[in-house]
C-alpha cells in the first residue's frame, strides 16, 4: 500500500510553534535576514555554499517557495521578540517513499542556544503527524560536530559517511548521512 502523504501541508505551509520559537512561512518579508545569512562566511562554510547570489535571485526564490508543491520553508522566529533566528526547510519530496530531506541555517550569532534543536523537533513533529512522512534525512559536514549533536538530540541517527565530499579551505571533509524514521524514539512537543 502506497504511503499517504498530505501534499496540502506543503502547498499551504502553516505556522508552527515550540516553547521558545515560532515557525512562519518563509517569504519575501524575510529577505533582509536571509540576505544577511548569505553574507556570513561561517554560514557559507557550514553549508558548503560557494554560489554567489544576487538580491533579485533571492527575492525570486523567496517569492516562489511558498507555493512549491514539494517543499515547506519556514523562518524561525523568537516567540518572545519576533526576531529572526534562521530558516528551516523540508525539501526533496519522494512521495512514493514518504521521504523528504531537511536542512537548517541559523542566523549569525544564534548557534549554540538550542533554537536549531527546537526548530528541528517542531518540524519533525509536523513532518510525521501532519504530512505523513516515514523518513526525514539530511547530511552534515564532518567539520560541524555541533550540528551533528543537535540533530542527534532531535532524534536523527547516523547512517553512514561519504568521504571527501567537500573541498574547503584547502582540505577535504566528509559528509555524515543521518535520518530519523517516524517509528524512531525521539523528543516531541506533541
Amino acid at each position: 500500500m502506497k504511503p499517504d502523504v498530505a501534499l496540502a501541508e506543503l502547498t499551504t505551509v502553516r505556522t508552527l510553534a515550540g516553547p521558545r520559537i515560532r515557525l512562519v512561512p518563509l517569504g519575501p518579508e524575510h529577505f533582509d535576514d536571509v540576505w544577511a545569512g548569505l553574507g556570513d562566511e561561517e554560514n557559507m562554510r557550514l553549508t558548503g555554499t560557494r554560489a554567489e547570489f544576487t538580491e533579485e535571485l533571492i527575492l525570486a526564490h523567496l517569492s516562489r517557495i511558498g507555493a512549491a508543491p514539494d517543499r515547506a520553508d519556514w523562518a524561525i522566529l523568537d516567540a518572545a521578540t519576533g526576531g529572526f533566528l534562521g530558516e528551516i526547510v523540508l525539501n526533496e519530496l519522494d512521495e512514493d517513499s514518504a521521504s523528504m530531506n531537511t536542512r537548517i541555517a541559523l542566523a549569525p550569532g544564534q548557534p549554540g542556544r538550542g533554537y536549531g534543536t527546537e526548530a528541528m523537533t517542531v518540524v519533525l513533529d509536523h513532518a510525521f503527524a501532519e504530512i505523513g512522512l516515514h523518513r526525514v534525512g539530511l547530511d552534515v559536514y564532518g567539520f560541524n560536530p555541533r550540528a551533528q549533536r543537535s540533530y542527534e538530540k532531535a532524534g536523527f541517527v547516523v547512517e553512514g559517511r561519504q568521504r571527501d565530499t567537500l573541498f574547503w579551505d584547502g582540505e577535504w571533509t566528509d559528509s555524515i548521512l543521518m535520518s530519523v524514521l517516524h517509528t524512531d524514539p525521539r523528543p516531541t512537543f506533541r
